[in-house]
């Protein structure tokens, strides 16, 4: 068995909003995993330092008063959350995040906001080959949204973490709480790997840097799209699996 028989760390944000360069955090896990099932499990409540609007706490159910009545600070939050996955990175385990470019480009604007080491400075060492040009490379992260675009490029339908759990069969209970996101995020990434095995072949850094390829192959064919329906200024990032801007 490759990858997927291995410790998996699966992670996700709810937050104030769907802009991650402005959102703030409201609830952080990660969970870590072997076989699909729970080895530990990291939990946070965070007092984002501005409202959460209702749309947002539609979603998730977090509201301002209860994030300032019991939310640590956000700058708390982050560092922890941030140590963590560096923590496992080290040791060379996955990071599993269903549309990891949002997470993981909210999860760095928190950071830069509140002047602390980015993601990639947490990161010592050779970067196994991985890309860029001897730097800290943050992961390897495994993206379900990313690799079933890949992998079943014309199937019909939404692609929210829902509507691919209910695809590859994976029960998702308690959806948008994000303990239970990061929990089906690891097992769609399981059941990805079993139904297209040559997914489940690659190493973690050669499916790592796969899927920064396919990202922005569909990035650049979105775009394509939404400016064929007129919207003519339209730009989709391509960059994966962090949008961190540098200086």
């Amino acid at each position: 068995m490759g990858w997927y028989g291995e410790p998996l760390i699966g992670f996700d944000l709810e937050t104030t909003g769907t802009d991650p360069a402005t959102a703030r955090i409201v609830t952080a896990a990660v969970v870590e995993t072997k076989g699909g099932e729970v080895a530990a499990r990291h939990g946070w409540l965070a007092d984002p330092g501005v409202p959460i609007p209702a749309g947002a706490t539609a979603v998730h159910g977090i509201t301002t008063e209860r994030a300032a009545a019991a939310g640590r600070p956000a700058h708390e939050v982050a560092e922890e959350v941030a140590g963590v996955l560096a923590g496992h990175w080290a040791l060379g385990r996955p990071v599993v995040a269903y549309n990891a470019a949002f997470d993981l480009t909210l999860l760095s604007a928190e950071l830069a906001r509140h002047g602390l080491p980015s993601l990639a400075d947490r990161l010592r060492g050779p970067d196994d080959g991985a890309v860029g040009d001897g730097a800290a490379v943050v992961g390897p992260v495994i993206d379900p949204l990313t690799i079933d675009r890949a992998a079943d490029r014309y199937r019909k339908g939404r692609r929210t973490l829902a509507a691919v759990c209910e695809e590859y069969g994976v029960v998702l209970d308690d959806a948008h709480e994000a303990g239970a996101d990061a929990l089906a995020a690891v097992r769609v990434a399981r059941a990805l790997a079993a139904r297209h095995g040559w997914v489940g072949a690659m190493e973690p850094w050669e499916l790592h840097r796969e899927q920064i390829r396919w990202y922005a192959e569909w990035a650049t064919g979105y775009q394509s799209w939404l400016r064929g329906k007129g919207d003519a200024r339209a730009v989709v990032d391509d960059r994966w699996p962090l949008r961190e801007e540098t200086t």
